[in-house]
């Protein structure tokens, strides 16, 4: 006999609710009441074929607050209203199996069967929560008007003017005209210290696979989220994620956030530079996958075939948790790590000896104080899994976060940019790994702007690469390489890297072509090679990438 069942709890006193079973409709949406404040859904019994469950509480114009997905290794999930912004009223939750023996039953319309303990007084009044919760959201509107009073008081809120487009983008068709910024505030409301998480509204983008310039147009005003979707082929678009390299053709992605500051239903994908393709991997590994995030960071280890998955944040949730996956196993296990490091999002992290060396960062205070920016070095011993603070000598950077870090030839570690609010940086730093000393590397030639969330990758032994990035009102789109021999800069141009963006991922391997590879490209016939790959990001004009650009690294190299 099949068990299989999806059952939701509505409220810390709500008994449990059967919404999906072996038999029956395989999608339901149900009501959220308004009193509710949080909920659980999780399954039991044996799962057999099916793969996942997909789950989205949406707003009352069935645009998604949050998102999760139950797998036979992930089988619970929670949600509480405050760590949704928008979780405001009419909120329903939709729910939908893939794999097994689906029913072709229509979409079933479900209502919560509210609990309320007897001999107890009744809760204040829905509607007198609510309404309190919008004069506050008026009152903090009111104040975000203020420019001057907020760059005085929230020290790392990226600003929110309007922007110059560097290039041309092709708006959406009735697009509101403030549309969202990358590095707004007011989307994450925790003050993120250089996140630049924050909008004043909540605006819609365009998520593109491709840049800009060949943005779809779309004839309504807001188009509604469809409670069934067809599986993707490649990732959405989206900012904030890491690409990891496991191997001479692989790559994984983690995490990420999209169009109106929600992050992204597949959070986890493989791509395979042999033939250029996606294969979504959330459901491939076992264990307990990290929560949806943004800002954190992802290293391989070549020697254990490990990824290491470190902190970041989500809406008002910070994290300094450490998820492990084995890429021989695929099986994530979340590490029970001695010593103490603080929440960080926004923090550079580097591989030296099977070490995690973490530095800089976003950290949450208590309010009503700002977050703030870290000038430390933490490092992580994953054979003892015990956290530990080294003695370091020298000029160490300032406090940052958006910064880039690239060790090279495996003795020192480069530090560039970041952002402290409101002063950004382009000055460049040193850790020696042997004396563990750091020094400020005095520069020749023509230096990179001040930025943060730029991106950045090691092209040879002697050089790295900087490219893009935010500089405090702009999405950028310049590239230089750093020469650590000779301590120069030089600024390099290739088409492929002319789209501004800020918070994506940037890589090099071995790959098949080098172009830019999208919904309407066919096989490239190029020669392979080591080339440098470039995912994702956003302009701060409302757009998030899902183009995997590529550029041979010899193409670079050749341009100095």
């Amino acid at each position: 006999m099949d068990d299989f069942g999806v059952y939701a709890v509505f409220g810390v006193n709500g008994p449990p609710q059967k919404l999906l079973s072996a038999e029956g409709s395989s999608r339901v949406r149900v009501a959220v009441p308004p009193s509710v404040r949080q909920v659980v859904l999780f399954s039991s019994g044996r799962w057999g074929e099916r793969i996942c469950v997909n789950a989205e509480l949406s707003d009352s114009d069935r645009m998604p607050i949050t998102i999760g997905k139950l797998t036979p290794y992930n089988k619970c999930l929670s949600w509480e209203q405050w760590e949704e912004e928008t979780w405001i009223d009419s909120v329903t939750l939709n729910v939908s199996l893939e794999g097994g023996n689906l029913s072709t039953e229509p979409e079933v319309i479900m209502a919560v069967k509210e609990y309320t303990p007897k001999d107890t007084a009744a809760p204040p009044a829905a509607r007198e929560l609510h309404g309190k919760r919008k004069r506050e959201q008026t009152a903090e509107e009111e104040e975000g008007n203020d420019w001057t009073k907020r760059r005085e008081e929230e020290e790392n809120t990226c600003p929110n003017a309007t922007t110059e487009k560097t290039t041309p983008v092709r708006k959406v068709r009735g697009q509101a005209k403030g549309s969202q910024k990358l590095f707004a505030s007011g989307a994450e409301t925790t003050k993120l210290k250089g996140a630049g998480e924050k909008g004043a509204a909540e605006m819609q983008g365009t998520v593109g696979r491709t840049p800009p310039q060949s943005a779809v147009r779309t004839k309504s005003r807001q188009a509604k989220a469809p409670t069934h979707t067809a599986p993707l082929a490649s990732p959405s678009g989206r900012w904030g994620q890491t690409l990891c390299p496991i191997d001479a053709q692989t790559a994984i992605l983690i995490g990420g956030q999209g169009a109106r500051m929600q992050f992204c239903k597949d959070p986890m994908w493989k791509l395979c530079t042999e033939d250029v393709s996606w294969v979504a991997a959330e459901t491939l590994a076992e264990g307990p996958t990290p929560e949806a995030r943004i800002g954190h960071t992802a290293i391989y280890d070549p020697d254990s075939r490990r990824i290491f998955v470190f902190g970041g944040s989500k809406n008002k949730k910070w994290f300094n948790d450490v998820h492990i996956l084995d890429t021989q196993s695929w099986k994530w296990t979340m590490v029970e790590a001695q010593g103490k490091v603080p929440p960080l999002a926004y923090h550079s992290c580097s591989m030296f000896q099977g070490e995690l060396f973490v530095l800089g960062g976003v950290f949450p205070r208590p309010n009503p104080e700002p977050d703030g920016c870290s000038d430390s070095l933490y490092i992580f011993d994953p054979r003892l899994s015990i956290w530990y603070q080294p003695i370091v000598t020298g000029d160490k950077p300032s406090p940052r976060s958006g910064h880039s870090a690239c060790v090279m030839q495996e003795r020192k570690i480069y530090v560039f940019g970041g952002w402290d609010t409101p002063v950004c940086y382009n000055d460049m730093y040193m850790l020696d790994l042997g004396l563990m000393e750091f020094s400020a590397v005095k520069t020749t030639g023509n230096p990179p702007s001040p930025r943060s969330w730029h991106g950045s990758a090691v092209l040879s032994d002697t050089k790295f690469l900087i490219h893009g990035g935010y500089n405090g009102n702009n999405a950028l789109s310049d590239a230089f390489v750093f020469d650590i021999d000779t301590n120069s800069w030089t600024e390099v141009s290739a088409p492929e890297l002319s789209v501004p963006r800020a918070g994506h991922s940037i890589i090099t391997m071995e790959t098949a072509g080098h172009r830019c590879f999208s919904e309407e490209d066919e096989d490239a016939d190029v020669n392979g090679g080591r080339a440098l790959l470039v995912f994702g990001g956003g302009d701060n004009e409302g757009n998030f990438y899902s183009d995997l650009t590529t550029v041979a690294v010899e193409e670079l190299l050749g341009a100095i």
